[in-house]
């Protein structure tokens, strides 16, 4: 027989969490059920992985930062740490080491029914704060390289000793890849990068942090339904930054400049041979535009609130890329390993509900799905730019809790 739960939350990280904090306050009966132990995607993370968001956006329900240094970046253990005494502070009804096979239908009086490795439970509502970082995305032209070339993407890389002795090309250029490079340079390996478009923002710019003028224009509190984009912003690459050593900016023409060898989108392998796309100068041209874009807009918020702020110091990095052959050899660029940065797909094919639109994303309308009882919690832009950060999840998990 199914044990009959009033609400069951999927996911104990700090979505999850969140949504226990608020059940709890509300007095309704509830637990979480999670694969790992709490904290767990965050004990992951490679050794020496820090926030890019400042630690005064850490602002769990009831528990925000707490510790010295709110512009500062905490790091992997800290991160673990602060979700764990989050967790000890209200003592939530989790149970780890449970994976939640398929949520559908109930036929025995309740909403819902879900299989899991723990047995069978039913529920009355469902709240789904699993993240979409379900699956690694690797490139299919991985199969193609040579067996002794050593591959790992970043949701298994740990440490630069982990990589075999040699140079390491790096494929992707968004924030896990151009993190992982700062990693490996200045451990004194030879790095290659192949460079992706996407945005970049300066750490800091005008006396302040990039992220606290995005705060007080407001922009964390755009809804989706009126961004520019609409929701295609889910899918958009975010800016590059690093809270590394304190944080500081991530520009690949810095990157050029100091020795790490730039390369454009690698488009194919044939074992020891890697053919890039002619991309390189296109891409770093539109990273530099959209950071002018960004910091034009905090000028003319400066500029029409009469904000006592210092002028720009940013200084442009004359480095421009040279002409390079179309392929590498790896061999003889004694290049022993690739590093993926390519992202993660989701995948929600466990829920078994009619809700997701062609590319197998769920439709909801600020976590609400069209199934009565049948919630989300921590998904990027799920309502607004910090949904899924810990910003703002907690908000998101108190609008939830309140449509329960």
């Amino acid at each position: 027989m199914s044990e009959h739960v009033d609400t069951i939350v999927v996911g104990g990280g700090q979505a999850g969490l969140s949504a226990s904090w608020h059940l709890k306050k509300a007095g309704r009966d509830h637990i979480i059920l999670d694969r790992g132990e709490i904290g767990d995607t965050w004990r992951h993370r490679w050794d020496s992985f820090c926030l890019v968001t400042p630690n005064w956006t850490c602002k769990l329900p009831g528990f925000p930062y707490d510790g010295n240094d709110p512009n500062g970046f905490i790091l992997r253990d800290e991160i673990v740490d602060y979700i764990v005494r989050f967790a000890e502070s209200f003592d939530p009804p989790f149970k780890g080491g449970v994976e939640v096979r398929r949520v559908g239908p109930s036929s025995n009086g309740a909403r819902f029914s879900l299989d899991t490795s723990a047995g069978d439970f039913a529920a009355d509502n469902v709240i789904i704060a699993t993240g979409t970082h379900q699956k690694p995305r690797i490139p299919s032209w991985s199969k193609k390289l040579a067996d002794d070339i050593f591959q790992v993407h970043s949701h298994d890389y740990l440490n630069p000793e982990q990589i075999p002795d040699g140079a390491v090309l790096v494929v992707g250029s968004g924030q896990s890849g151009c993190q992982i490079v700062e990693d490996l340079f200045a451990s004194g390996r030879d790095v290659h990068l192949c460079v992706g478009k996407g945005p970049r923002v300066p750490r800091r710019y005008r006396g302040r942090d990039f992220l606290e003028w995005s705060h007080l224009t407001g922009l964390f509190e755009v809804p989706i339904e009126k961004h520019r984009l609409g929701h295609a912003v889910r899918f958009q690459r975010q800016p590059l930054n690093s809270g590394r050593d304190g944080g500081r900016t991530i520009d690949l023409r810095e990157f050029g400049l100091n020795g790490i060898k730039l390369h454009g989108r690698l488009a194919d392998a044939n074992r020891y041979q890697v053919s890039f796309g002619d991309d390189l100068a296109e891409n770093l041209d539109a990273m530099d535009k959209s950071c002018a874009e960004r910091t034009a807009a905090i000028d003319k918020y400066i500029a029409e609130n009469g904000i006592d702020a210092p002028q720009s110091d940013l200084v442009p990095i004359n480095w421009q890329p040279t002409p390079e052959p179309a392929s590498l050899d790896l061999r003889p660029a004694g290049i022993n390993s690739v590093v993926y940065g390519t992202g993660f797909y989701f995948d929600f094919g466990w829920l078994d509900f009619p809700i997701f639109d062609d590319r197998g994303y769920p439709r909801y309308q600020r976590g609400v799905t069209e199934v009565l009882g049948l919630y989300f919690v921590g998904l990027h832009w799920l309502h607004t730019q910090g949904s899924g950060l810990f910003f703002q999840v907690g908000r998101d998990a108190e609008y939830t809790v309140g449509q329960i």
